[in-house]
């Protein structure tokens, strides 16, 4: 069975690699020359299956609003004309509701622990080595409001079988020494030992070259411009997608099955299919800079829970990365936005960093409102979906194609998740 796979970003080539482990023949198709040079090219690089609860949540209206005309503020919201935009805001309130957040934290946090164990495994299996730490992260709290919730916290993920723990000030300097630059303003963390960090970006790109070498057909610098479906009997069913080569004409592939991972861009293309996904770009920044002391830089993978940055050691270099902007799809890198993160690596880690040699990113995550994917059926024949993983990509990204290439050979995979089956609605 030949699958065609839709955007090779960590979404798409982990599906590829977990298709073809699954005995189906398999081909990718993207715009870029490249894997992972969009979306995925620049994360945070955290595996933070510690964090499950979406930005959707109880308090985030309230904040929301605490944040208006904030430059640095964690998560903006620029108004456009765009219907989609304001559908998807209307959502995300309603996903705030507390059972709602309930459902959704339960369904992310059962996908990543699954998720970690897939990663685990499938880098023991091909020996990769992508600039990854297995230390855990230490979530960091600046005041004693938000410190005193660890408590609350550790016992939500207890009750998943994640591990974590409250620390003191103390501790949190045991565990990273490097944070002794801000031990005055710290009121404590909450570490969890079997979280990771790593090159989202490098990990990606080594995975496609061992796609091609095991027989993979790569298609790169091909633009989709549409999807094409054909009745079949009752049901609709995709036949083709047509693409635009970088000599600009226009081909078209034909495979017996096709699943979409375009991010942002996935429901824009399906929507003359009138196949809707709740999905919206929510753009994010990072920097990366040149580590220059590496006693003042952290090896411990961060979150700072007061401003919602997080800080991963890849390597010589430094990730530092942090807040959604619900912009369209507008990718600018926005220069007030970055000076944020370029001020919290000063502070915070002095001297630690070549702040003149960081290289700003900006990408468009593709967010559902509760920050749950899409993985499943489409409601046309030989559709399938794994898509909107929003800030949880890289630590989604193997369960997720791990249990998209389960569902497609016919089994339901042992997990407690809401996967899509466009066949019943």
């Amino acid at each position: 069975m030949h699958v065609l796979v839709l955007g090779a970003g960590l979404s798409g080539v982990t599906t590829a690699w977990y298709l073809h482990q699954a005995g189906f023949d398999v081909s990718i198709v993207d715009r870029q020359p490249a894997a992972a040079l969009e979306t995925s090219y620049a994360n945070g690089g955290q595996i933070s299956i510690s964090h499950p609860e979406p930005w959707a949540n109880p308090g985030a209206p309230l904040q929301v609003l605490r944040w208006l005309g904030r430059d640095d503020a964690p998560l903006m919201f620029r108004p456009t004309t765009d219907p989609a935009q304001w559908q998807w805001g209307a959502r995300f309130l309603l996903e705030c509701l507390p059972w709602r957040t309930r459902r959704n934290t339960a369904a992310i946090a059962h996908l990543a622990r699954w998720s970690g164990e897939r990663l685990r495994a499938l880098r023991a299996e091909l020996d990769l080595h992508y600039e990854h730490l297995e230390r855990g992260i230490l979530h960091l709290f600046h005041s004693p409001a938000e410190f005193s919730q660890a408590g609350r916290r550790v016992q939500e993920l207890t009750h998943f079988g994640i591990a974590a723990r409250v620390c003191t000030k103390a501790e949190c300097l045991r565990i990273e020494p490097a944070l002794a630059a801000q031990a005055d303003s710290l009121a404590g963390g909450l570490y969890a030992p079997g979280d990771e960090s790593g090159d989202a970006h490098l990990f990606t790109q080594m995975l496609a070259l061992r796609l091609s070498s095991a027989g993979a057909r790569m298609h790169w610098g091909c633009e989709i411009t549409r999807i094409l479906s054909a009745a079949a009997t009752r049901r609709e069913s995709v036949e083709a997608v047509e693409i635009r080569d970088t000599r600009g004409e226009l081909h078209l592939l034909h495979a017996d099955a096709f699943v979409v991972c375009l991010g942002s861009y996935g429901p824009r293309l399906l929507a003359p299919l009138d196949e809707k996904l709740p999905i919206y770009p929510v753009k994010g920044y990072s920097i990366t800079a040149p580590v220059v002391d590496p006693s003042r830089a952290p090896s411990v993978s961060l979150t700072d829970e007061s401003r919602r940055i997080v800080c991963s050691r890849l390597g010589d270099r430094l990730r530092i990365a942090g807040t959604a902007e619900l912009n369209g799809f507008d990718t600018r890198i926005r220069p007030e936005r970055v000076a944020g993160i370029l001020d919290w690596a000063r502070t915070r880690f002095p001297g630690a960093i070549d702040i003149a040699e960081a290289e700003a990113w900006a990408g468009l995550r593709p967010a559902t409102p509760g920050n749950v994917p899409v993985i499943g059926r489409g409601r046309h024949d030989r559709l399938w979906f794994n898509t909107g993983h929003g800030t949880l990509g890289w630590t989604l990204a193997c369960g997720s194609a791990a249990a998209l290439a389960e569902l497609m050979s016919g089994r339901q995979p042992a997990l407690d998740f809401p996967f899509r089956d466009g066949r019943k609605t």
